[in-house]
């Protein structure tokens, strides 16, 4: 069934790729009819008139045409906000890639999702208004995890109920463990206590409150481990972007590390 009625809709493109030789696909998370793919023709020419407007990870309002069936279209726009800071920042860039890719897997397309799409959004001005990228990511993925059907009890004690803390995390009951009980589970994780505390606590706020954390390398460091952690036993998807990211951290330490020993006496 096709609808050929021009709507007006808000939308975040994900991806582009190109189509034969001028043509463009473009993939859009839009807030009124879940992820859809766009037909954008002669894309590539240097004067088209969409072109600002279709960047990656730019949020526009949008008229065009939305077809339940095949490919839809896009013939005019206005509102577009284009995240410089994040096209001109490879850090920031390859986050967003990240986010949007994980957004991407997280839900069907052409399934409307409001909550998901709002949290992309703030995400995206968050990281764009110099907040802390590391942390909104870390925010963001938290968040998503029920997409992928993964539910996990970090709050007490999976044994007891106990709230109190330094918990542990146990793959056995898929949740935390309190230091009384940690026996129950001789392969539990080891992990870094602020790991859980912080990814916890990542579940309860938005994008926009990371102004007000302030949280130490070594414990970041401890949160991108277990989230990884989570990521690798419960929902099982490697991303190229996030794989990209994870070099990125590697040149970055073994950088720090050849400036450390240059500067040795």
């Amino acid at each position: 069934m096709t609808n050929n009625q021009s709507k007006t809709f808000d939308a975040i493109v994900i991806s582009v790729r190109k189509h034969k030789e001028k043509d463009a696909l473009v993939k859009m998370f839009t807030l009124e009819h879940g992820k859809r793919m766009f037909f954008i023709r002669n894309h590539y020419k240097s004067n088209h008139a969409l072109k600002s407007s279709l960047l990656p990870f730019t949020y526009s309002t949008f008229e065009g045409t939305i077809n339940e069936d095949g490919l839809c279209f896009v013939s005019d726009y206005k509102d577009s906000h284009i995240f410089r800071k994040i096209h001109e920042d490879i850090h920031l860039n390859a986050y967003a890639t990240y986010l949007a890719n994980l957004s991407d897997a997280a839900i069907e397309d052409r399934l409307v999702n409001r909550e998901l799409f709002t949290l992309l959004l703030q995400s995206l001005r968050s990281m764009n208004e110099g907040m802390d990228a590391e942390i909104i990511v870390n925010i963001f993925e938290m968040n998503i995890l029920r997409y992928f059907g993964v539910h996990l009890q970090l709050d007490s004690c999976r044994v007891c109920g106990s709230q109190k803390e330094p918990f542990d995390f146990s793959t056995k009951y898929s949740g935390v463990l309190c230091s009384q009980h940690y026996h129950e589970d001789p392969h539990r994780l080891h992990i870094n206590p602020a790991a859980i505390y912080f990814s916890r606590l990542f579940l309860g706020i938005k994008p926009e409150q990371v102004e007000d954390i302030s949280i130490r390398e070594d414990n970041k460091k401890a949160i991108r481990e277990f989230i990884d952690f989570l990521y690798d036993e419960y929902v099982g998807i490697r991303l190229k972007s996030k794989s990209y990211i994870d070099q990125m951290f590697e040149w970055e330490n073994a950088l720090t590390n050849l400036i450390k020993k240059k500067n040795e006496p």
